[in-house]
């Protein structure tokens, strides 16, 4: 099946921009005891119901109100689970349902006590807090149509914003992203790379842009690698291999090769290649023709398409 142009493909809806910015040091730091531990109450054997659930987060509120208004006594949520106000506040309530069972294993607990440490101490940490599950609020677990797995985020200030390869609106794209816009041309000469590097426009159109690590110390590549977080991004990835099907995995460097092993070939497209890292992208990052291929896959299945040039700046999704 041959390519198509990638600027004929389908359109997103527009949301409307909320004005928003991210939450300062002092506001981020007090909203950490209530944000990272797992909230108390006399009710404590009772799980909150995906109805609480989603009457807490399905709304208007654009991301910093949301975490601002969290409070202890807005949940009931059993001691044992090990769930804070975090992932039932900011993540999607189909994230939450679909990886509940990750909240109850020992390893989140420690991920959490380190956390709480980290975004507490002296060490600026990124994302925002209210922004390391953000990916699940852009692309909700029931859209997902294409996985981009990317490693660390970024860890200089005004970038990460939760989403892989993406930095926050209005800035520059870093060179990784670049190169991409670089292979987005290649396929498609039509294609005109925007001057910043927000990638919410993919995001929302089932695009998951997941980083392996979902939080990092501020210049300090890979500060929280082995902390837990590969836990849960492992199931993320296995609860998308195992419960959808047809499911494009773009997979580049070893590092997402490695982390996407146990995916089914028989149910999913990998498509696998080097990092578009400057150090890399010669190898043969260029000419992959992974976006193309894609939506080639995409549309055998008689799934929607991805309009990869459809990169508004001011689209935001709560």
């Amino acid at each position: 099946m041959s390519s198509q142009p990638l600027t004929n493909f389908f359109t997103v809806k527009r949301k409307a921009e909320t004005s928003s910015s991210a939450p300062s040091d002092v506001a981020q730091k007090d909203a950490v005891a209530s944000s990272l531990k797992p909230s108390k109450s006399s009710q404590d054997n009772q799980e909150p119901t995906a109805a609480v659930i989603e009457s807490k987060t399905e709304n208007n509120e654009n991301d910093g109100e949301r975490v601002k208004r969290l409070r202890v006594e807005d949940f009931t949520v059993s001691e044992n689970l090990k769930v804070s106000n975090l992932e039932i506040g900011s993540m999607h309530p189909t994230w939450y349902r679909a990886l509940s069972a990750e909240f109850r294993k020992p390893y989140f607990a420690k991920l959490k006590a380190f956390l709480t440490k980290e975004y507490q101490g002296q060490q600026k940490i990124f994302p925002p807090l209210v922004d390391v599950y953000s990916w699940s609020r852009f692309t909700h677990f029931d859209e997902v149509r294409v996985v981009i797995l990317g490693q660390d985020p970024y860890h200089n200030h005004n970038q990460a914003h939760g989403l892989c390869f993406s930095v926050r609106k209005g800035i520059p794209p870093p060179p990784s992203l670049v190169n991409m816009y670089k292979e987005l041309t290649l396929e498609d000469p039509s294609f005109s790379p925007p001057k910043h590097g927000y990638l919410g426009g993919w995001a929302s159109q089932g695009v998951l842009m997941l980083n392996t690590t979902l939080t990092v110390r501020a210049h300090q590549a890979a500060s929280h690698a082995g902390q837990g977080w590969e836990n849960l991004t492992d199931a993320v990835i296995e609860t998308v291999n195992k419960r959808k099907r047809n499911v494009v995995f773009i997979l580049w460097g070893a590092h997402a090769q490695k982390k996407g092993r146990g995916i089914d070939k028989k149910k999913h497209l990998i498509l696998q290649g080097p990092h578009p890292s400057p150090l890399s992208a010669h190898r043969g990052f260029f000419n992959c023709g992974h976006f193309a291929k894609a939506n080639d896959y995409l549309e055998s299945k008689g799934l929607p398409l991805v309009d990869w040039a459809n990169l508004p700046e001011e689209l935001d999704r709560s």
